[in-house]
């Protein structure tokens, strides 16, 4: 390849990167307001044959229940980090040394949202690089309450559910404001894999997480932040 054609395919890569920047920045900035219209991992679960159920609602419908849960189950740090938080990802990397059979992940609330809106599911370098830099995108251009609103609007909760709303209606037959705390709190324990850890039938590992979360949902309510987060007066 002459010299002349590495120049142009190297102007050709260089353009397509650039309009992916601007293009992922302008979507970043329009789902401020705009809850994103689908996702890769909600497109992949209809392909698969899961189907799609999904009621994107408003921070303010939902209730404080599965607010708590959630935060008690997947970032109880959340108020406290800028979207990474090294502390929580070193505790998980000790862990996983040390259980060869069982693995902890250490992403925060920040890091799932960026991963669920922009990206596809599963692990590698790779994306987990790609994931870095759309969290830092979102807590520079939303705050920790739109972050906190979207991550619980595309979350996954069962096989083709996504959402807290979504979740309620199948498993409770009642909105998300109208869940009781150890309603909530199944279906937050489900979250860490929603389709092996089912919430009904309710899955051994769902019945015990469920019972943990429930004792850390009653400390973050002593928290003034946290509570002004939920929206807990």
């Amino acid at each position: 390849m002459t010299s002349a054609k590495k120049n142009t395919w190297g102007r050709r890569i260089l353009r397509v990167f650039v309009i992916l920047l601007i293009s992922h920045l302008l979507y970043a900035i329009v789902c401020r307001w705009i809850n994103p219209p689908i996702t890769i991992t909600q497109a992949s679960n209809w392909i698969s044959g899961y189907g799609l159920q999904r009621d994107y609602i408003r921070y303010e419908q939902m209730g404080s229940s599965i607010k708590y849960a959630v935060l008690a189950s997947e970032d109880q740090s959340y108020l406290e980090h800028e979207g990474i938080d090294m502390e929580a990802i070193e505790k998980a990397m000790e862990y996983n040394e040390k259980h060869a059979n069982k693995r902890r992940g250490g992403s925060t609330i920040s890091q799932q949202t960026a991963k669920n809106v922009f990206l596809w599911q599963g692990g590698g370098y790779f994306r987990k690089g790609l994931e870095a830099y759309f969290t830092m995108l979102i807590e520079t251009c939303w705050n920790k309450q739109r972050i906190y609103e979207v991550y619980l609007n595309v979350l996954e909760t069962g096989p083709g559910i996504f959402g807290v709303e979504a979740a309620a209606n199948a498993y409770f037959n009642k909105s998300s404001a109208d869940l009781t705390e150890e309603e909530a709190a199944m279906i937050a324990a489900c979250l860490p894999n929603p389709k092996k850890y089912t919430v009904k039938p309710m899955s051994r590992f769902v019945r015990w997480k469920s019972k943990w979360i429930l004792r850390q949902m009653r400390h973050l309510k002593r928290d003034s932040s946290i509570k002004a987060l939920v929206g807990d007066s």
